[in-house]
């Protein structure tokens, strides 16, 4: 892994990671430009220029225009964007079904700094999901009877039973991050993480878990943009926490944090799929189609719904409406 942290975030806003292990993939930038799915997945479209982005002014919640510009490529528009959405949509619920269908047992984690849009897109993944068999794992800092126990064990209670989808909004990887930068653990709870993590995780595969690992890559640009944003939009501020604001204070020892992390992590069986999101729309649609490519999957055919005849009243006669107390209709 290169050491020359400078050198590291130079790569981050402007190319895509070296594989200097063999096995770090970033994720392919198929949105708006799409290239032929992998084996079983959704798409079958050929490689094409990027699509024309909307004229006029953008909507007022998009980046001003000096700041649409990310790496070499303009911002998606909204209406490409949101076409390409509800199709990946439809074919994340068809996924859902054949993951029940089959009984798999699916883990995906989300890592990166902070305000790198992990959260955005696990939304858009969950939105047309079913919640009794896809859920988010979001897990608070650990309690006082959690610290004495193994530390993988709090992070077992959430891997999921057949046929279920569990997305790890963090995970484990906290002890490589902020744990190691914060001096939350200590040096020989670190190394041991380090030695103990990829055996962890082929353990989980072995087991017939699919586990996929993504890593959002931000630039500091733009992290300091979406943290202004988070600073001036009231109905976004409980997103910026003490933390984050000493994530700002410490990048250069979070790169070397990530370097290190993924000097032992990234895996042959099960590597870290790096997913550049200065551009937010793109990343999101990117790391979809990549997710629908990783799992196989078939469209589950059912039977035919029909609506049944609504059952006739048979003589009963309701209460008055005057007798209910109804919301105020202020709209």
């Amino acid at each position: 892994m290169p050491k020359d942290h400078a050198g590291h975030e130079h790569r981050e806003r402007h190319a895509p990671p070296p594989h200097d292990r063999g096995t770090r993939t970033e994720v392919a930038a198929t949105a708006g430009n799409p290239s032929s799915s992998a084996a079983g997945g959704p798409l079958e479209v050929t490689a094409g220029p990027p699509p024309a982005v909307a004229t006029g002014s953008p909507p007022a919640e998009e980046a001003p225009p000096a700041a649409r510009v990310h790496g070499r490529r303009e911002w998606m528009d909204r209406r490409t964007y949101e076409n390409e959405l509800a199709r990946l949509q439809v074919e994340l619920a068809k996924l859902q079904e054949w993951v029940r269908a089959q009984g798999l047992r699916v883990v995906v984690l989300f890592e990166g700094r902070d305000a790198a849009g992990k959260g955005g897109v696990i939304k858009c993944i969950t939105a047309p999901l079913n919640p009794r068999y896809a859920r988010v794992a979001a897990l608070a800092a650990p309690t006082e009877r959690e610290r004495t126990q193994w530390y993988f064990q709090r992070y077992v209670a959430h891997l999921p039973s057949a046929g279920e989808v569990v997305l790890f909004d963090r995970s484990w990887y906290n002890r490589a991050g902020v744990e190691r930068v914060m001096g939350f653990c200590t040096e020989d709870e670190y190394l041991e993480f380090l030695r103990s993590c990829p055996e962890f995780e082929r353990m989980l595969i072995r087991s017939g878990i699919v586990l996929v690992k993504y890593w959002f890559s931000v630039s500091d640009e733009e992290q300091e943009r979406r943290f202004q944003d988070r600073i001036a939009d009231p109905t976004k501020r409980w997103k910026l926490s003490a933390m984050d604001l000493e994530s700002r204070a410490r990048w250069v020892e979070y790169s070397k944090a990530k370097d290190d992390m993924f000097a032992s992590t990234d895996l042959k069986q099960s590597p870290w799929w790096v997913v550049p999101s200065d551009d937010k729309r793109r990343a999101r649609l990117n790391c979809i189609h990549h997710l629908l490519s990783m799992i196989p999957y078939q469209d589950v055919r059912s039977e035919p719904i029909v609506l049944p005849p609504r059952q006739p009243d048979g003589g009963y006669v309701r209460p008055p409406m005057t007798d209910q107390t109804f919301v105020p209709q202020v709209y």
